[in-house]
């Protein structure tokens, strides 16, 4: 059974890697989608989707599953959205995730989705991690070792840190 996770992965953390970890045990295969491929050096979005696709390599081996990681560039029209995922993907038998939206696509599509547990989503969020980014405070504790690595490499915070700051007058 091959199974679909998509995620934006801005940055890639431990959540992210204990829902992995949960359906490497249902699923023979994962193929892991990598939404908003073409954003970049934003604040939402600050990491490329090379950068991501590093990021997440890493943290795949460990499992001992076969998978794939597939950038999926946005495509602004949702009522069709589930054909273009199709259309960039190996078959996938069934979608796991937990985004409202994501969901009722797939759902609608006649696809199996299954919810996976969040995994502390208080502590494990991307946005929050962006933020400790920005701020100075220590976010390295909640993504794996690898990504830490992938980050620093392409000077992932400082890179953060100059483009949350906007335009300044003269």
């Amino acid at each position: 059974m091959r199974g679909l996770y998509i995620g934006r992965f801005q940055p890639f953390h431990l959540g992210h890697q204990a829902v992995l970890e949960r359906i490497a045990l249902e699923a023979d295969e994962i193929i892991v989608g990598i939404g908003s491929a073409q954003a970049s050096h934003t604040t939402s979005n600050p990491f490329t989707a090379g950068e991501r696709l590093a990021m997440i390599s890493g943290a795949l081996r460990k499992l001992g599953k076969w998978f794939y990681i597939i950038p999926l560039p946005d495509l602004e029209r949702n009522a069709v959205w589930v054909a273009h995922v199709r259309s960039m993907l190996p078959p996938f038998d069934l979608v796991y995730s937990s985004n409202p939206l994501v969901i009722q696509l797939f759902s609608e599509a006649g696809i199996e989705v299954r919810k996976p547990p969040l995994f502390r989503r208080e502590v494990y969020s991307g946005t929050a991690i962006r933020e400790m980014m920005m701020a100075g405070d220590d976010w390295r504790a909640l993504v794996p070792p690898g990504v830490v690595s992938v980050i620093e490499e392409v000077g992932g915070v400082e890179r953060l840190r100059n483009i949350s700051q906007g335009d300044r007058p003269f």
